[in-house]
């Protein structure tokens, strides 16, 4: 199966909502280890102390082990830089496998000491935030809370970034925007964000489901009139944000969940920005935030500018992946990837998928230009397009640009094949090629005309 694989694409700089694929390119981490918590802190040695309560009723090492490690922090030159969890690992004592365990399990104790909410069972687990299904208690309604582990509650980075998410999510109420309650923390310092519960699968879970037949091969499609529905309500919820000056960054499959009745839902905002904040604009230029195989190209620069058409750009190369079963571009590295989103050639996804038509092509490839000035001009008017292919007329403000290769496809009365490369906006006719072929015609026409009534005359 072509789906994105988890291993080639490991996260550079994590964020909290993020999953293993999302990367930051050419940023470094300002937390120290990524492999575990520091240690110098009061929080990192309350921790500690939880781990090794852990370990000792577990009975997978003795106080004396414990107290050898204890020592080692102790000696190091940086007593910050290494956690109990990993001296513990370093030294054999106990496994990567049983580290794992400790902390899932103190993350679920963290879960249940959140005043207000009685937490009913784990949810799922990204690589930076532990999900949790939860009920109000003051509102006896069922909740998402989204937890993030004491190990990245360390770095004021992360804890930025967290809540930032929900402010961002704040802003927003759209029926296709999974709705922010509550987000906020706890005396002993467990950082917690209340949303709107979901139940449904993500579209990557969709399309990553095992074929019925087996054999391997693309993942699995949607018809185009279940892409066209997604694309309608997640393009909607987009243009809801961008009239509001966020921009979500980070759209993908992963990023969209569908309830059972088919409602499509926009989440995780971890790396929305608004387009007016200059000054997080000047600290992440000439660095990458997204995720490889949906990112766009001006993201991939870095450059400081991004705007709504770095969202178009995703929502592009998502309905790619749900039309077609794989992503607009693959490789075995994140930069393999990204560098085909900043040169390579776009295979037409109706040559992937011949049920296809030229309708919904020309929209995703005007979403994938390259150039975003070759995009959409607003977010809009991919919902006019998007809307118009679903009623069974051709789309508005995306066609394909002819060549003259085209021209004898035309000539012998063949199907015109587009050019891989996403290029103009507009209609057909505004194509300089198709005006003077027009032309051409018109003039041959009227000296055919003259020359019948000189014929007739005589």
């Amino acid at each position: 199966m072509s789906n994105p694989p988890n291993d080639p694409l490991k996260e550079v700089v994590p964020s909290p909502s993020s999953d293993a694929s999302r990367v930051g390119i050419g940023v470094e981490s300002r937390g120290g280890s990524r492999g575990g918590s520091r240690s110098g802190s009061g929080l990192s040695q309350n921790i500690d102390s939880d781990v090794e309560k852990a370990v000792l009723d577990l009975g997978l090492a003795t106080r004396t082990e414990l107290e050898f490690c204890r020592e080692q922090q102790k000696q190091s030159s940086d007593p910050n830089q290494r956690s109990l969890t990993d001296l513990l690992v370093d030294h054999q004592f106990i496994t990567n496998n049983q580290a794992k365990r400790i902390r899932q399990q103190l993350d679920e104790r963290r879960g249940n000491k959140i005043p207000g909410y009685q937490i009913l069972g784990k949810v799922g687990r990204g690589a930076m935030a532990v999900v949790y299904k939860a009920r109000q208690v003051s509102l006896d309604r069922i909740v998402a809370i989204k937890i993030l582990p004491r190990r990245m509650s360390e770095d004021p980075d992360f804890v930025q970034r967290f809540y930032k998410e929900g402010k961002a999510a704040a802003r927003l109420s759209h029926n296709n925007i999974v709705q922010a309650i509550d987000v906020g923390s706890t005396q002993d310092g467990v950082h917690y964000f209340v949303m709107e519960f979901i139940e449904g699968k993500t579209l990557y879970d969709l399309i990553s489901a095992p074929h019925s037949g087996g054999g391997g091969g693309d993942g699995v499609k949607f018809t185009e009139k279940q892409a066209l529905e997604v694309g309608i309500q997640i393009t909607s919820a987009l243009a809801h944000a961008h009239e509001r000056g966020l921009v979500h960054r980070d759209v993908k499959p992963k990023n969209i969940l569908q309830t059972p009745q088919g409602v499509a839902k926009l989440t995780d905002l971890g790396l929305a920005r608004d387009v007016d904040d200059k000054q997080a604009a000047a600290s992440e230029e000439g660095k990458a935030y997204g995720t490889p195989y949906y990112i766009s190209p001006e993201q991939i620069r870095g450059d400081r500018d991004i705007d709504f058409r770095a969202d178009i750009y995703a929502m592009g190369a998502t309905l790619y992946h749900l039309v077609t079963g794989r992503p607009p571009f693959e490789g075995a590295t994140p930069a393999e990837v990204m560098q085909k989103h900043l040169k390579g050639a776009l295979t037409p996804p109706d040559h992937l998928n011949g049920d296809l038509t030229q309708g919904i092509s020309e929209i995703i490839e005007c979403c994938l230009a390259k150039r975003r000035e070759d995009r959409y001009a607003s977010t809009t008017e991919l919902l006019e397009d998007l809307k118009a292919v679903r009623e069974g007329a051709p789309p508005i403000h995306a066609r394909r640009p002819l060549n003259l290769d085209d021209l004898s496809a035309i000539e012998s009365g063949g199907r015109v094949l587009p050019d891989v490369s996403v290029g103009g906006r507009g209609g057909v006719m505004r194509q300089p090629i198709v005006l003077t072929m027009v032309a051409v015609a018109g003039v041959s026409v009227l000296a055919n005309v003259i020359l019948l009534v000189f014929l007739l005359s005589r």
